[in-house]
């Protein structure tokens, strides 16, 4: 338990921290799930317009730390290289 009023407070923002930072990473999780979703309809506009929400949410989630940028950064090309391959498929 906390001893201070600084460590009770302290226990208080990192519990609602905790809770924004959880929601983040599940809406960064079902919009990655939206753009794979997107992919595997074939969709091609679909899928880049989720790309485009996905990268944002990512970047946002990486500035302020939620994400390690370079995580946000190897999804969001391993996502990019995914609908790449669909739509060369797709092409063919």
């Amino acid at each position: 338990m906390a001893n201070t009023k600084s460590a009770e407070k302290n226990i208080r923002k990192t519990a609602s921290r905790t809770l924004r930072n959880n929601a983040t990473k599940s809406r960064i999780r079902t919009l990655q799930k939206k753009v794979i979703a997107a992919v595997a309809k074939g969709d091609a506009k679909a899928a880049e317009a989720e790309l485009s929400a996905f990268s944002s949410a990512a970047d946002k989630a990486a500035k302020t730390k939620v994400l390690h940028r370079n995580t946000a950064t190897r999804v969001k090309n391993r996502l990019a290289a995914h609908i790449k391959k669909a739509t060369a498929v797709a092409a063919k």
